[in-house]
């Protein structure tokens, strides 16, 4: 056996028998020689780190739009945290954690530029509307044509949403999406001066730790426990209402209305006149962008494509050079 074999021979042996196994992937879209020393799952984490919209991740805003500083949370540290919880989980659950990564590293590569905010914006205009999740799909599946497994994809567009995915796997990602953004937020919101700690309601505290590390630890925990009880992904009845009330809190006193969004409008505002004027000038958009049009794909998603692979700066140089005037010098006789 070659060094693929043995490791799908081994997590036929270690893994738990509800687990995800690589040798009973459905495949994907198109077919591919298997490589001699990765599974499929590994090979897909791969795929997706060497992408070119995994490395946009580390210019589009989290949260906060143009936070000052350098401890704040872009869109890759967050996504770096989702791996780092749900491979927990995975692990300790005996559960596949290469399919859990690869998941959880491409769950949010079709974000746009400022975040929620953008995604908005380009769901107000688009007429065909504009989800992440299905953004990020479309990114790995059409856009950088990755030819994901249907394991990895199916739990990219489903890590949000009513639609739960089909592998437990796919499943960790939703609850670890959620354990992560609602802790380093609250981090984030601290560091800012947007919320104090005596300002969050103390018995979330009590319950779920005072600290950064010990709510994560506490949510982790009620996850890993629910799991080997039932061997189904969830998390405790308590500690899921508790987060779910912390969640809250942060949309209220943070997400909603606070000065860190104060500039959120103006991003908004922005996307929506960068989707106007290149859907009145598709012959101005890149040659990439070209093909898809090319392959019948409608002149709205393509835009939206277009401005959701932009970063932040890339868009704001962009909107610059479209919309601000220049300056210039009158040229001596």
């Amino acid at each position: 056996m070659n060094i693929r074999e043995q490791q799908q021979e081994y997590e036929k042996q270690t893994l738990a028998g509800w687990a995800t196994k690589a040798c009973e992937s459905r495949g994907r879209q198109k077919p591919m020689e298997e490589c001699p020393y990765r599974t499929c799952f590994q090979r897909d984490r791969d795929r997706i780190i060497h992408s070119k919209a995994f490395r946009r991740l580390s210019n589009k805003t989290q949260v906060f739009i143009s936070p000052e500083g350098d401890h704040y949370r872009a869109r890759l540290t967050h996504t770096l945290e989702v791996a780092q919880i749900a491979r927990t989980v995975a692990r300790a659950l005996s559960l596949n954690e290469d399919l859990t990564e690869a998941i959880a590293l491409g769950h949010d590569l079709g974000h746009t530029p400022f975040g929620h905010a953008g995604e908005r914006a380009l769901n107000e205009v688009c007429p065909l509307g504009f989800r992440h999740n299905e953004q990020s799909l479309r990114m790995v599946d059409r856009i950088e044509e990755l030819n994901l497994t249907y394991e990895v994809r199916n739990g990219i567009v489903c890590h949000t949403g009513a639609k739960k995915a089909d592998t437990p796997e796919g499943r960790i990602i939703h609850y670890a999406d959620r354990i992560a953004y609602i802790n380093h937020d609250i981090d984030d919101a601290l560091r800012g001066g947007l919320i104090r700690v005596e300002h969050i309601p103390g018995h979330l505290l009590d319950r779920l730790g005072h600290t950064h590390g010990q709510r994560i630890d506490t949510m982790v925990t009620a996850m890993i426990d629910y799991g080997q009880q039932h061997q189904e992904i969830g998390m405790s009845p308590a500690v899921h209402e508790d987060m779910l009330e912390l969640r809250a809190y942060m949309f209220q006193h943070v997400y909603h209305g606070t000065g860190a969004q104060s500039e959120e409008q103006r991003a908004r505002n922005m996307l929506r006149m960068l989707y106007a004027y290149f859907v009145s000038h598709p012959d101005e958009l890149p040659p990439d962008y070209f093909v898809l049009r090319t392959r019948g794909e409608p002149l709205e998603r393509v835009v939206c494509d277009y401005i959701a692979c932009m970063t932040d700066r890339y868009s704001i140089a962009t909107y610059k050079k479209l919309f601000i005037p220049k300056s210039w010098n009158k040229i001596e006789d």
